[in-house]
């Protein structure tokens, strides 16, 4: 887990005049309760491949589970590099977040269960996960490996008086 904020630089050419740029400590709480994410992954063909999926902020990382026959999860056998979005659809509120990384398996017993906990107190009992055999399984048969993209670059679109975009470098 990074122990230093990212540093962050606002693009002024998108950004409104004397618009600042955002600090990392305003985007982490909307890692943490935002509760649907775009994981954008690359299929084998080249072709690009969005899907909305659920997501845990934890550690200085977005935590996913997927299906192992799901495509997203084959895509992520052949190239691990991820864009993972969330915010707001209102044009003049808020701020939309785009986080870069790779998504890395996570096997560590301990891990998962902590994890199984935090997407148990964020979403509730739909999507309380038992953890076996270094996945996740849910009483309705879903679940399966868990990955963790850790940012390497994110950016914030500001909206609402000001407008910025804000680039993190980690």
């Amino acid at each position: 887990m990074p122990t230093e904020a990212p540093t962050a630089e606002l693009a002024q050419h998108f950004s409104s005049p004397g618009a600042d740029p955002v600090a990392w400590v305003e985007a982490i709480p909307r890692l943490e309760t935002a509760e649907i994410f775009w994981l954008s992954t690359v299929r084998p063909n080249g072709r690009p491949h969005v899907t909305p999926l659920i997501a845990v902020w934890l550690d200085g990382a977005l935590y996913l589970s997927t299906s192992a026959d799901e495509r997203k999860y084959k895509n992520l056998l052949g190239n691990p590099h991820v864009v993972i979005t969330t915010g707001c659809n209102a044009l003049h509120e808020d701020i939309d977040l785009v986080i870069e990384g790779d998504a890395v398996r996570v096997s560590n017993e301990s891990t998962l269960h902590r994890v199984a906990d935090e997407f148990f107190k964020k979403y509730g009992k739909e999507w309380h996960f038992t953890v076996r055999d270094g996945a996740f399984l849910n009483p309705e048969g879903g679940g399966g490996p868990l990955h963790h993209v850790r940012p390497k670059m994110a950016f914030g679109f500001g909206r609402g008086e000001q407008y910025s975009q804000t680039r993190w470098r980690f």
